[in-house]
């Protein structure tokens, strides 16, 4: 009988000599398969890293293996972290390293205390990134798994494509925050599951975009689904398959769900939660949007006087 493969020692830690960061550039190129103009200069990795950003890593003995990288911003008014990249090799993705990596962001986040001379610190409350919409694996991890809400497209963040084979289809994002320390992030991450309560949402929803028979998009009325209080709009299961066995079909995905997504947030809607599989195994995933404010939805992230949202 052939041996079992045992699951490598993974250590999550910061980066913390040069040799560890002159494994980024590779890791990137890897993952994204990115040309030399599109990676991180080692000059600037080194530089951030020594201005105080977060540098953590997934390393299987001294090999780098994965990493997350944070930097503080200013959003509404407020000191965030903002999760610039977060990248794992390939053989090592089935090891939740994305969801763990995410943790240790957290963690270091909120043990930053920053002093400004009139108060005696400022903490940080929320960290926000930006994922591909139509990544139904990073929406999971995104909105099931810890929590986020999203109340931001961006059109072509990074522009039309860059060197990176996952950026042929358009660079949209959706721009997630995380509220750090809110009862909605400690319930997922104690793996509260709340997901009959969205299936039973979305069955009662004709989602603004959805799968015809032959698995192209189509559109359901607009006025319609703005007038109520909630909206689901549909993704493959895989964009990176429908990219590589049918490019027009995945842009026609990429085309009509920036018009939903664009039309329902201009609405007042917010991304609440996505749900994998809404139709049996091989089934799409569907956004589930609210027509309220994100603040009545996550009190946590109500904004002080003069720092409004």
């Amino acid at each position: 009988m052939a041996e079992k493969k045992s699951k490598p020692a993974i250590t999550i830690r910061d980066l913390q000599s040069v040799t560890d960061l002159k494994q980024v550039e590779q890791v990137e190129r890897e993952v994204w398969g990115l040309s030399d103009a599109d990676t991180t200069p080692l000059t600037l990795v080194i530089a951030t890293k020594q201005a105080g950003s977060i540098w953590v890593g997934a390393f299987d003995g001294a090999k780098l293996v994965g990493f997350a990288f944070g930097f503080l911003g200013m959003e509404h008014g407020q000191l965030i972290v903002h999760s610039h990249m977060l990248a794992v090799r390939e053989p090592y993705r089935n090891l939740r390293l994305g969801y763990m990596l995410k943790l240790a962001q957290r963690e270091r986040a909120l043990a930053l205390r920053i002093h400004d001379g009139r108060i005696d610190e400022v903490r940080i409350h929320e960290m926000t990134w930006t994922f591909d919409p139509l990544q139904s694996r990073n929406a999971h991890l995104n909105f099931a798994k810890l929590g986020v809400v999203s109340e931001s497209y961006k059109v072509d963040f990074y522009g039309p494509e860059t060197s990176s084979v996952l950026h042929r289809n358009g660079t949209d994002r959706l721009w997630v925050t995380w509220p750090l320390a809110s009862r909605r992030v400690h319930e997922r991450l104690q793996g509260k599951d709340n997901r009959a309560e969205i299936l039973d949402a979305l069955s009662t929803l004709t989602p603004l975009v959805h799968f015809n028979g032959d698995g192209k998009p189509v559109r359901s009325d607009l006025a319609a689904a703005l007038s109520r209080q909630r909206i689901a709009i549909e993704i493959p299961s895989d964009i990176g398959c429908v990219e590589k066995k049918d490019p027009a079909l995945a842009r026609e995905w990429r085309l009509q769900t920036r018009w939903a997504f664009t039309e329902a947030l201009q609405a007042e809607f917010f991304v609440a939660e996505f749900c994998r599989t809404v139709r049996g195994q091989q089934g799409p995933g569907a956004y589930l949007l609210e027509k309220t404010k994100v603040e009545d939805y996550v009190p946590e992230l109500r904004r002080k006087p003069g720092n409004p949202r």
